[in-house]
């Protein structure tokens, strides 16, 4: 008799239930906290009021949520321990969990051993293990590492052990560093949300009546706490790039198979036409090019078969394409017709506008070409199969596909969801190599309005049109889609913060579609003070370390703006 797979033995709300009760069992007693109250929205500063954390480690969390860069140098140095970092650092993330419900495996025993085996590294060596010595690292939960479950969403998922890392993990223990939480991810991977059956649904630090966006969103609402030094996530539609916006991180989206992803755990597999690809978030600007030039410098094309065999390139770095990083000119997408941007976005476009000119770049209007027609060929691409992988999944367990991120209680149902209908890919694939070339031309031409002699530097743009919104109402990849479909690497930089005085509500204009009116009603000001709001650089296709060091340009010129005004 042929025996029904493990997970039928139990209904799917059983194992749901008993799993979750596995995740607080694996809190240390001394580190629960009083759960806040219902009516306490922003939780941030909970990690330094409660009273868990010592002096000494809300000094080593300060100094890696200022720069990473900073302490990664004091471990490095024997400054400080990786036990002494991870011990605070872990207890941060617990703290984090309880307050915003953002991280799925909780292994501190098993991260401490690994700290302390790095520090014994450097007693034996006297020397570092690797350019990430000692520090703690957080990831999603794509990321298997062996003995552990990579649930990723679905409870189907329950009970099944790696039996080997991932490349990421593999990597990142030879550089020295201590991985030491995972973190919760939308049923899927493909919401920009952060909610499934298992774990359940994580909120957003700054108002918890508020999504941290998604698919990193457990990584987003960890990193806003303070909960990690740095994180590593993954992005295919923008869930790299949506919660760091709605979080007040900065991130990487790289372009295609520059980062090692080989052995993680994923959702449409062997789906090729657009890529998933991992990238850092953190509180540090540092941490991107620390992180990346890390895996680089480490060759991982010699263990992931698909990774694109470039060294880190020091003169890239040093914007050799993009005169050296003196008078540069960048291009803002004020509007990409399919969505226009809530006020707050506008602000903080005009805001690094006036920064980079102050600063002596040039800054011109970009003109949006095709970006429907691109976010339909992407969308479309995405749900090729109909969703045939989503149901497999969830008929692996019994549990309902979730269609919707809007609550139970207080919902906020929104029609703004993809069909799901077949369709055949070699016809997508034709129209989006046309679509990649016509955008390829469109962005040289401008080398005839930049005064540079060279076409726009970086185009810079909203990553979503809103700043973090209620559960269930999180539907815009309009800005973020542009970067997957165009395979161009991107980032996203904090600039400033809503503003209920300065962020005005604006007439009705002319809808661009019924998304661009449902998002324009969306906006009252009352209702996202105090909410961080970024914004998006876009770079060329295999422009990492262009990107990182512009990015740095516009951070810089940002802060000096501000220091001015």
């Amino acid at each position: 008799m042929v025996q029904p797979p493990a997970t039928l033995l139990e209904d799917w709300q059983t194992l749901c239930a008993r799993r979750k009760a596995a995740q607080a069992d694996s809190i240390p007693p001394a580190w629960v906290i009083e759960p806040p109250q219902e009516s306490q929205l922003n939780v941030l500063l909970v990690p330094e009021t409660c009273g868990l954390l010592s002096a000494r480690e809300l000094e080593l969390i300060e100094i890696g949520t200022r720069d990473v860069s900073l302490l990664v140098g004091m471990l490095a140095t024997r400054k400080c321990t990786s036990i002494e970092a991870t011990t605070a650092y872990a207890k941060s993330a617990v703290i984090a969990h309880q307050m915003t419900n953002c991280l799925t495996e909780i292994f501190v025993d098993r991260a401490l051993q690994r700290a302390r085996d790095v520090d014994e590294y450097f007693e034996l060596h006297g020397k570092p293990m690797g350019a990430l010595h000692g520090l703690p690292v957080s990831l999603k939960d794509q990321f298997t590492m062996k003995g552990l479950e990579t649930i990723m969403g679905y409870a189907c998922n329950i009970g099944k052990f790696a039996e080997e890392d991932c490349v990421l993990v593999e990597m990142l223990y030879e550089l020295g560093a201590v991985p030491f939480v995972r973190t919760n991810v939308p049923q899927t991977l493909m919401w920009g949300e952060t909610h499934n059956n298992v774990f359940g649904r994580t909120t957003n630090p700054y108002n918890r009546k508020l999504t941290p966006g998604g698919s990193s969103g457990g990584e987003g609402a960890l990193l806003a706490m303070r909960g990690s030094p740095l994180g590593v996530g993954t992005d295919i539609d923008g869930s790299l790039r949506i919660p760091s916006a709605f979080c007040g991180l900065y991130t990487l989206r790289p372009s295609y198979e520059r980062l090692p992803y080989h052995g993680a755990a994923n959702a449409l597999t062997g789906q090729e036409s657009i890529s998933s690809v991992l990238g850092p978030m953190s509180t540090s600007l540092s941490s991107l090019k620390l992180f990346t030039k890390a895996l680089v410098d480490a060759r991982p094309w010699e263990r992931d078969p698909l990774v694109i065999r470039k060294p880190w390139n020091d003169q890239e770095y040093g914007l050799v394409d993009h005169g050296g990083g003196k008078d540069m000119c960048f291009a803002i997408l004020w509007d990409n017709k399919v969505v226009k941007p809530h006020p707050p976005l506008k602000r903080a476009m005009e805001m690094v506008k006036h920064a980079l000119e102050h600063a002596g770049h040039r800054v011109i209007d970009w003109e949006p070409l095709n970006h429907l027609d691109i976010y339909r060929n992407a969308q479309t691409i995405l749900v090729a199969d109909g969703g045939e992988d989503y149901r497999k999944d969830c008929a692996a367990s019994g549990e309902p596909l979730i269609t919707s991120m809007s609550p139970d209680v207080d919902p906020h149902p929104i029609d703004l969801e993809v069909t799901l209908v077949k369709t055949l890919l070699w016809q997508l694939h034709k129209e989006k190599r046309a679509l990649r070339k016509a955008y390829l031309d469109h962005w040289n031409a401008t080398k005839s309005r930049t005064g540079t002699g060279r076409p726009v530097d970086a185009i810079i743009s909203p990553a979503v049109a809103y700043t973090a919104v209620p559960h269930g109402l999180n539907y815009d990849s309009f800005y973020t889609t542009l970067g997957n479909a165009m395979d161009y690497a991107c980032s996203v930089f904090p600039v400033t913060f809503v503003d209920p005085a300065l962020d005005v509500p604006q007439p009705p204009h002319e809808f661009h579609n019924h998304e661009d009116e449902a998002f324009y009603k969306l906006y009252h000001p009352d209702l996202f003070p105090g909410l961080p709001v970024a914004l998006q650089l876009i770079g060329r296709t295999l422009e990492e370390e262009a990107v990182i060091a512009m990015t740095e340009v516009v951070d810089a010129a940002l802060g000096k703006y501000k220091e001015e005004n």
